[in-house]
């Protein structure tokens, strides 16, 4: 029974092949649009995971000032000085790396070409809390970093910017007023997980920056890098103690500076991409519903067209349950049909579009699964209430049809 109602089925679509296509146009483009979304925003999360891993490992950022309020200005707060730095990195256990750094926008100039980056001052300390390695050259001796000399580490950015295919290493380039020796080239880290280029940057010595470029001792960030994971949280917690006890703030006062887990705020975005897609996803599968509706619709039209078929074979002796399971068979097979359309719709154009946006292509087999699955309910649903009526039929008002 069920194999002739399969085949009754086919031949009927078959039969109205142009038809049967625009009825299940719904159901291909519900199904190709949740899985492209799922498929294309795992990607984007597995993307933002990978980027923010790019900062470092088990990274703190320590900042003076306190957020007042999205957008909102900082409270002044004194900035850090080399004691604050010296303080966490003697008190607080567990740590891999503590590194001071200044920042300063500067015009950097080679030769004819010049090029505005970010000049950070900071000490060796910040290429291990980065896991920052070399592609070039060497890091900075501790006779450069006391003496404050004028020497220079460059990202990939900069020496493309600067030097094109020339030798970088060696040459002499001024950081505004500053003339330095470039003594290495920084690996390639690509951009951040907010979009920025991390490879846009020059690392002097700290003390030349402040000196030379800053005008002053000021630190604006310590960089903390935990040497496990799992201790990210007690650091945090520590580093915020000794921080108020330094600045002398009194209990109930509010902290005059910030500490940001890198962990946290990767799982602050990832959550947020992941709530984007299965919202996007939730509205994609809308279309599916909608596709629902028409082959209802194109159901009720087959019954009607089909009503003097119907009454010979309820005259012959065909039961009501076997005209309900013809016409619920050719309901499913059409919302089955749209079903696998539109999951082979939404691997290509998946495919295509992590390739153009630059994201890992993420298979997700269970949501495939669960599209397919959703289309084929939609044809239960959608097709039972044509199929009942048609099963319901009178045989003798049926034959007197036109």
């Amino acid at each position: 029974m069920w194999r002739d109602a399969l085949v009754l089925a086919l031949r009927e679509i078959r039969r109205n092949a142009l038809r049967s296509f625009l009825t299940v146009l719904g159901i291909v483009i519900g199904v190709a649009a949740v899985i492209t979304m799922v498929t294309v925003g795992g990607g984007a999360t597995a993307k933002v995971s990978a980027d923010i891993s790019k900062l470092g490992s088990n990274i703190l950022y320590v900042l003076p000032g306190q957020h007042r309020g999205p957008g909102g200005p900082s409270s002044t707060a004194r900035p850090f000085d080399a004691s604050d730095v010296a303080a966490v990195s003697d008190q607080i256990g567990s740590l891999k790396a503590v590194a001071p750094t200044v920042t300063q926008q500067v015009n950097v100039v080679y030769g004819n070409e010049s090029h505005l980056t970010s000049v950070i001052g900071t000490t060796d300390a910040y290429l291990d809390a980065r896991l920052w390695s070399l592609g070039e050259g060497r890091v900075f001796n501790d006779a450069e970093l006391k003496g404050g000399k004028a020497v220079c580490l460059i990202g990939t950015t900069v020496r493309r910017e600067l030097f094109g295919g020339q030798q970088a290493v060696g040459a002499l380039l001024r950081a505004g007023k500053v003339s330095c020796r470039v003594i290495g080239v920084l690996a390639s880290k690509g951009q951040s997980g907010m979009g920025a280029d991390q490879d846009d940057t020059v690392l002097m010595p700290l003390r030349t920056v402040q000196r030379r470029l800053a005008g002053k001792q000021d630190i604006n960030t310590i960089l903390v890098s935990v040497a496990d994971a799992s201790a990210t949280g007690k650091a945090t917690r520590d580093i915020t103690l000794l921080m108020r006890e330094r600045r002398r703030i009194g209990a109930g006062d509010e902290d005059d500076f910030r500490v940001f887990d890198m962990k946290e705020i990767s799982a602050a975005l990832t959550e947020t991409t992941r709530v984007m897609t299965m919202l996007l996803g939730a509205v994609a599968a809308v279309s599916m519903l909608v596709g629902g509706i028409g082959i209802m619709n194109i159901m009720l039209v087959s019954v009607t067209e089909r009503t003097r078929e119907i009454g010979t074979r309820l005259a012959v002796g065909a039961m009501e349950g076997e005209v309900l399971l013809q016409f619920l068979v050719e309901a499913v097979v059409l919302s089955c049909l749209g079903g696998l359309i539109g999951v082979l719709l939404a691997l290509v154009a998946a495919v295509a579009i992590t390739q153009t946006m630059e994201i890992p292509f993420i298979l997700n087999v269970g949501i495939i699964a669960e599209a397919f699955l959703f289309s084929a309910l939609i044809g239960v649903v959608f097709g039972f209430f044509p199929a009942r009526r048609a099963a319901r039929l009178d045989p003798i008002e049926a034959l007197r049809h036109e």
